[in-house]
């Protein structure tokens, strides 16, 4: 978001200087906490900029909480590749949790000196989208989520059987539900599927882009009638949020603004998103007529519960976050509170229009 991609290494006084600037800015739509998000890279790429992205308290005067990162990729099917660079994808990982290891460069040399560094808040990486279907992945998942790694399936060719496969070796949510993967189709329905999923398999939790770009509102109500538990908004922002229509970077590639949508330059693919996550809200009670309560828990209660933090994030009770947010009736956001502390939103200038 304004003008600042995560995936773009730089010296690290600049990286901290353009993170502070996001953290302070989402502010002003309601986020207290997120994951920042690494679209497929080389693994120097990924050892330079993760350690930036361990997760870190907010504050009013830092901005939202980092939770870790959600690195989407580079382990994906290159055939639903969507805004990802396709020389930096990872076809396989023959080696297991190894090969994550080396890519992502975890510090944990096992699984369980790997959790043993999540639980202390010294792991960068939160999520990981993975295909499963790719040589080695589906075995590689249950030491992903023992190493307390939520294990998300994306950019995926799976058909059901392995989609529901990757669930039970513990896959726990969808990336984008709908987009980077077949469509629905009834006799193999693939990673949509999981919807419908059979009552003795935990059915996963799912994101979905509320723009009303990449998912059609029609199928935006499908979904959340089929699992109206599991679902989750997303923004999928890229580093155009915020920024005036022009030519901007997702990674290394370049991308071209139109208005309220990206697309990779000189082409018809979707690159991201550069919408608000109250702005999702918004549009999913419009496109669900679900209640207030269950779009509010759509983007608090599901999240927090899908990273295991409920005990402090999403819910109000005692020694939870004091993180607070006041919308008004039209669900515009109105005041923000970090750790109990009020937030002077009209201070936070994200008014940024610069291009690159």
């Amino acid at each position: 978001a304004f003008g600042v991609d995560f995936s773009v290494p730089s010296d690290p006084e600049t990286y901290e200087k353009d993170l502070l600037l996001v953290n302070r800015g989402l502010l002003k739509y309601g986020t207290t906490s997120y994951c920042p998000t690494i679209v497929s890279s080389s693994a120097s790429v990924y050892h330079k900029v993760l350690s930036h992205l361990k997760p870190r308290a907010g504050s009013a005067k830092t901005g939202a909480t980092i939770l870790g990162a959600h690195v989407e990729g580079p382990f994906i099917n290159e055939a639903r590749i969507g805004a990802h660079e396709l020389k930096v994808l990872q076809a396989s990982a023959k080696n297991g949790y190894a090969d994550f290891k080396d890519v992502y460069g975890f510090e944990g040399e096992t699984p369980e000196a790997q959790y043993k560094l999540t639980q202390e808040n010294q792991n960068s990486v939160k999520i990981i989208t993975c295909a499963p279907e790719l040589d080695g992945i589906m075995d590689s998942i249950p030491d992903l989520a023992k190493a307390g790694i939520t294990v998300s399936v994306g950019h995926s060719m799976a058909n059901i059987s392995q989609a529901e496969e990757a669930v039970q070796k513990g896959a726990t949510f969808i990336t984008h539900l709908f987009n980077a993967m077949p469509q629905f189709h009834h006799r193999d329905p693939g990673v949509i599927g999981l919807l419908g999923s059979r009552f003795d398999l935990p059915r996963p939790y799912y994101g979905l882009i509320c723009d009303g770009i990449h998912v059609h509102p029609n199928s935006v109500k499908i979904a959340y009638d089929s699992h109206p538990e599991g679902v989750i908004l997303v923004t999928d922002a890229m580093s155009a949020m915020g920024l005036a229509p022009g030519n901007y970077q997702l990674g290394n590639m370049n991308v071209t603004k139109e208005e309220d949508r990206v697309y990779i330059e000189g082409t018809d693919t979707l690159a991201g998103s550069v919408i608000t996550l109250d702005a999702c809200i918004r549009n999913f009670i419009q496109f669900t007529s679900c209640s207030l309560i269950e779009a509010l828990e759509a983007v608090t209660l599901h999240p927090a519960v899908l990273l295991g933090i409920q005990e402090t994030k999403g819910v109000i009770k005692p020694g939870a976050d004091a993180d607070l947010v006041f919308l008004s009736d039209d669900l515009f956001v109105k005041r923000v509170f970090v750790a109990g502390e009020e937030v002077d939103l009209d201070a936070i200038d994200v008014q940024v229009t610069e291009k690159f």
